[in-house]
């Protein structure tokens, strides 16, 4: 292992700040165990990548050490900024020690910065990768990312923010528009499921029915909506049995077939279920209630432009003008970041708790990325201000 110079290690990720630790201290193994645990990223052209069945053998470049060759890998801290012809797919140490086309080739992790880092590949070096990969496990999850070089403050970080929920969840930076969101390949397959967009047309066609909250389902928003307006008659929160009469006799008066009273009949007992929850969990003060679920498709929304930008269906200027005006719509929607998280994190709940195998288990994930995010000093929705 060989080691790079440079001290100018902001703009980064703690993942790179473990990396210059551990490359400084000479710790070889601690170096592969940073490896092994992190995204890594090759670049390749986007034609390559776009063209069926062809696989593109790992790229080389010269590299600190004259004459010798390095395969140059990128942690995700470390990608460069959005290029239209540039893309990278992901990658681990585990995959490069399988696949590593010399034996007297180097892996060059971040050449020519702060972080750079040189390591060894004969085979004997790519079974100790192998064994760092096993004890490492997959890239974290469920984990606060945020990049030194990226949005920290300002409007575009509110309204990146309002995506954290899923970049917390996914081990992803939540504070960038970038070059990727996970990788290209990926991001790509994220905007054909679930979403249905191929191209810049059916991206426009999804992102303006999340910014106008047309997929978080009407049922869903009127049962909530009218118990907000009962509540604000009656200058409290309403009983249950309140809400059910006022709701059935709004649907009355519409007209509703049976399927429409048995919808929102479900949707309230959804709603009551969870909010018991959140109470029961100290997350939702007693009397206090969800008024809205546009900030799912909100949260959404960012997260879809973020997976447009690195599918390349936009540019980085379009992508940061439609972060900016989703947040300014969610400014519109909720008082606070902790009732826009509530509301992401009921809407969350009430969809998917069928689709997502152990109830429970969806239940602790989505309401740790909540408290994550509510209760981290780290966390953008309390070093940021709402407005």
């Amino acid at each position: 292992m060989t080691t790079g110079t440079g001290t100018d290690r902001a703009a980064a990720t703690e993942a790179e700040r473990l990396l210059y630790e551990a490359r400084m201290s000479g710790d070889a193994q601690a170096v592969l165990g940073t490896l092994a645990g992190s995204r890594l990223y090759v670049g390749i052209t986007r034609l390559d990548a776009d063209t069926p069945g062809h696989t593109v053998p790992l790229p080389w470049r010269p590299g600190p050490v004259k004459g010798r060759r390095y395969v140059p890998v990128l942690t995700q801290g470390l990608l460069p900024p959005w290029d239209p012809e540039l893309v990278f797919r992901q990658t681990t140490l585990a995959e490069l020690a399988r696949i590593w086309p010399d034996n007297k080739w180097w892996l060059g992790v971040g050449l020519g910065t702060p972080y750079e880092t040189a390591v060894e590949a004969r085979p004997k070096h790519r079974k100790t990768w192998l064994s760092a990969a096993e004890r490492a496990g997959r890239p974290p999850s469920d984990v606060l990312v945020t990049h030194g070089g990226g949005a920290l403050s300002g409007p575009l970080a509110r309204g990146l923010a309002l995506g954290a929920h899923l970049a917390v969840l996914n081990g992803l930076i939540w504070n960038q528009l970038g070059t990727v969101y996970e990788d290209y390949g990926s991001d790509i397959a994220r905007m054909r499921s679930p979403w249905r967009v191929v191209n810049r047309a059916t991206y426009s066609g999804v992102l303006s029915s999340l910014m106008a909250a047309r997929l978080v389902g009407r049922t869903q928003e009127f049962v909530l909506r009218t118990r907000r307006a009962l509540a604000i008659r009656l200058g409290r929160t309403p009983a249950p049995e309140e809400w059910t009469e006022e709701v059935t006799a709004a649907l009355a008066r519409r007209a509703a077939d049976p399927s429409e009273l048995a919808e929102a009949a479900e949707v309230m007992r959804r709603v009551r279920r969870y909010e018991d929850r959140f109470r029961a969990d100290g997350v939702l003060a007693p009397g206090a209630r969800v008024d809205t679920l546009v900030g799912f498709d909100l949260g959404r929304a960012v997260n879809v432009v973020r997976l447009a930008l690195g599918a390349r269906f936009c540019d980085p200027g379009e992508a940061e003008r439609a972060v900016l005006r989703i947040g300014e719509l969610a400014r519109e929607a909720y008082g606070s970041w902790a009732d826009f998280s509530l509301g992401y994190l009921l809407t969350r709940l009430i969809y998917f708790e069928e689709d997502e195998g152990s109830e429970e288990e969806f239940y602790r994930r989505s309401l740790g990325a909540h408290r994550l995010l509510t209760e981290d000093p780290t966390s953008p929705y309390r070093t940021l201000p709402w407005s």
